[in-house]
């Protein structure tokens, strides 16, 4: 085997070497960071609850993930959320992805008083945490 690596080019070895690694680099540096998500929840705690069925000024957010816009029951929701969830708004990565980068574009006349989030690797995190705590 010694032999047979010695007379492969260097090059070769690196690219070999670096095709082995790439999907362990590519997966880590791609992942969320689910504490850094819990951090960030803190500015959306005051309005939403993650943890139980109780609404706050805004709907509980357990179990958001393939639930409709304006779909939690008891919830008086902006004419505009409802009308969303009605027209097949549901809540999935690329849906809250849309919205907490901009709540009002992805749904205008939204009552919700946030501006969104600049940075896809906090939105990216976020996500992340609610999908922890279905």
């Amino acid at each position: 085997m010694r032999e047979m690596r010695s007379k492969m080019p260097i090059e070769l070895r690196m690219l070999l070497s670096s095709l082995v690694l790439l999907p362990f680099l590519h997966s880590a540096a791609l992942a969320a960071d689910i504490e850094r998500g819990q951090r960030l929840f803190k500015v959306c705690a005051p309005c939403h609850a993650i943890d139980s069925d109780t609404n706050k000024a805004g709907p509980h957010l357990k179990g958001v993930f393939g639930r409709p816009a304006g779909g939690v029951a008891g919830f008086r929701y902006s004419k505009a959320m409802s009308e969303a969830g009605n027209a097949g708004l549901v809540w999935d990565d690329k849906a809250l992805a849309e919205f907490l980068s901009s709540p009002k574009t992805k749904v205008p006349n939204t009552s919700m008083r946030f501006w969104g989030m600049w940075f896809q690797s906090e939105i990216d995190d976020l996500i992340a945490y609610l999908k922890v705590n279905p």
